[in-house]
Protein backbone atom coordinates (compact mmCIF):
# COMPACT_ATOMS: atom_id res chain seq x y z
CA UNK A 1 0.00 0.00 0.00
CA UNK A 2 1.39 3.11 -1.05
CA UNK A 3 1.04 6.11 1.62
CA UNK A 4 -1.04 9.41 0.07
CA UNK A 5 1.06 12.87 1.27
CA UNK A 6 -0.47 15.85 1.97
CA UNK A 7 1.10 17.08 -0.84
CA UNK A 8 -0.31 14.56 -3.26
CA UNK A 9 -3.15 15.96 -2.44
CA UNK A 10 -2.54 19.18 -3.02
CA UNK A 11 -1.22 17.87 -6.39
CA UNK A 12 -4.06 16.28 -7.56
CA UNK A 13 -6.41 19.31 -6.38
CA UNK A 14 -4.16 21.67 -8.50
CA UNK A 15 -4.62 19.21 -11.24
CA UNK A 16 -8.59 19.01 -10.99
CA UNK A 17 -8.83 22.45 -10.74
CA UNK A 18 -6.36 23.47 -13.70
CA UNK A 19 -8.45 20.78 -15.58
CA UNK A 20 -12.00 22.51 -15.13
CA UNK A 21 -10.71 26.06 -15.71
CA UNK A 22 -9.48 24.72 -19.12
CA UNK A 23 -12.56 22.92 -19.79
CA UNK A 24 -14.89 24.90 -18.39
CA UNK A 25 -18.03 23.69 -20.90
CA UNK A 26 -17.82 20.29 -19.32
CA UNK A 27 -19.96 18.94 -16.14
CA UNK A 28 -16.90 17.72 -13.95
CA UNK A 29 -19.49 16.38 -11.56
CA UNK A 30 -17.30 13.52 -10.26
CA UNK A 31 -14.09 15.48 -10.52
CA UNK A 32 -16.25 18.14 -8.08
CA UNK A 33 -17.20 15.77 -5.88
CA UNK A 34 -13.30 14.80 -5.49
CA UNK A 35 -12.43 18.52 -5.27
CA UNK A 36 -14.69 18.63 -2.44
CA UNK A 37 -13.34 15.75 -0.50
CA UNK A 38 -9.48 16.94 -1.12
CA UNK A 39 -10.24 20.36 0.17
CA UNK A 40 -11.65 18.73 3.31
CA UNK A 41 -9.33 16.23 3.84
CA UNK A 42 -6.16 19.15 3.22
CA UNK A 43 -8.77 21.37 5.94
CA UNK A 44 -8.70 18.87 8.27
CA UNK A 45 -4.76 18.05 8.12
CA UNK A 46 -4.14 22.10 8.45
CA UNK A 47 -6.03 22.31 11.45
CA UNK A 48 -4.86 19.36 13.12
CA UNK A 49 -1.35 20.47 12.43
CA UNK A 50 -2.50 24.36 13.77
CA UNK A 51 -3.44 22.30 17.00
CA UNK A 52 -0.24 20.72 17.69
Amino acid sequence: MIETTIEDRQRELRSLLDNIAAHPERAWAEERQRIAVLQRLLAAEEASAQAS
